[in-house]
């Protein structure tokens, strides 16, 4: 797993703010054309098809949470900002988020950079972030950025931690991107996506788009991300998260039973995300939300003409520059996709 791990490490160096991630497109787009991987490049999703394009559909988000200046020395949270909230309602498990870390920036280092080229244009601190309820974002204030103009993406500052057993970096979800560069290394032959937005909640259309534009239709589709919890004991319990649905949709796909018997058989610790927080809705007597995923729109969109299932990375520390995840995880997911996605090959 070095490779992985060196792979990941310069993946994370790379900015890629949820709508600015051009520059990042570019790098992953070499990384794979140096290993003969044919790319193609469309609005919103970067698509890799290696020698058995229908072997495989494997897709992973590739934007990061991030600043956006909206003005003289006015920065927003990016994915909240007016011009992405086209899907967002206010009840997502993201939004809900929203109210209560504002703080945890404060000090945080951040890079402001040129949203077509990558162009590097200065560091900043974040001195300042306190929600504002008319606009319902937060709004940072940031040491040395008076200079910059609206629509200048700001990525925070970041390098992957390796500490025993553990991870850390500002993991969703550049981690599944770095497991599918990785997986071409290793001998894979099939599709993946790349995807915009999704942090936004606007990649699903990317990926449906790219279907209905060449007209395809699979029930195999996998897609790749992190999944939140809140303590290192809930992370002990659990290698992979599984997902029966979301909130939009049923995942009917035999790659959700492939994957489960992968589990069992190899002692690979997993649960279904959507009957864990059912459990604990009854548990505490409350109703919400078992989770929005890309997947679920695309399933609910496209009337089932694409279905799949997800296959993710339980974390703490969700939308942090500390989010952390089990390196047997990691090498749990590896396995899986290998089982998949190799062995057959």
């Amino acid at each position: 797993m070095e490779n992985f791990y060196d792979i990941l490490k310069q993946l994370i160096r790379v900015p890629s703010v949820v709508g600015a991630e051009h520059p990042f497109f570019m790098f992953v787009k070499r990384e794979l054309e140096e290993i003969g991987i044919a790319v193609e490049y469309y609005d919103g999703v970067l698509v890799a098809k290696g020698k058995k394009p229908t072997k495989g559909y494997i897709s992973a988000h590739a934007d990061r949470h991030g600043l956006i200046c909206t003005g003289h020395n006015e920065f927003q949270y990016a994915a909240f900002i007016a011009k992405n909230q086209a899907d967002l309602l206010g009840n997502s498990n993201s939004e809900k988020l929203l109210k209560n870390f504002e703080m945890r920036f404060v000090n945080q280092k951040v890079q402001a950079y040129q949203p077509w080229s990558g162009l590097y244009l200065g560091l900043g601190i974040i001195e300042d972030a306190y929600l504002c309820p008319r606009r319902n974002n937060i709004i940072f204030r940031i040491e040395e950025f008076d200079h910059l103009m609206p629509g200048t993406p700001i990525a925070f500052m970041d390098k992957l931690i390796i500490n025993d057993d553990k991870i850390s970096a500002q993991l969703d979800n550049v981690i599944s991107v770095a497991m599918i560069i990785y997986l071409y290394h290793l001998g894979y032959q099939g599709t993946a996506f790349f995807t915009a937005s999704e942090e936004a909640g606007r990649s699903w259309r990317f990926l449906l788009e790219y279907f209905r534009r060449f007209n395809i239709s699979t029930n195999e589709l996998l897609v790749l991300d992190t999944s939140p919890y809140q303590t290192n004991e809930e992370l002990s319990l659990l290698d992979v998260v599984l997902r029966n649905r979301d909130q939009n949709g049923v995942f009917r796909s035999s790659l959700k039973n492939q994957i489960k018997t992968i589990a069992i058989k190899n002692k690979i610790k997993y649960h279904f995300k959507d009957a864990y927080l059912k459990n604990i809705m009854r548990q505490e007597g409350i109703k919400g939300s078992i989770g929005v995923t890309e997947l679920g729109r695309i399933i609910h969109a496209s009337k089932n003409e694409i279905q799949g299932t997800t296959l993710q990375i339980p974390t703490i520390g969700y939308h942090t520059i500390e989010e952390t995840a089990s390196i047997k995880s990691i090498d749990s997911i590896m396995f899986i996709l290998k089982e998949l996605y190799i062995m057959d090959s």
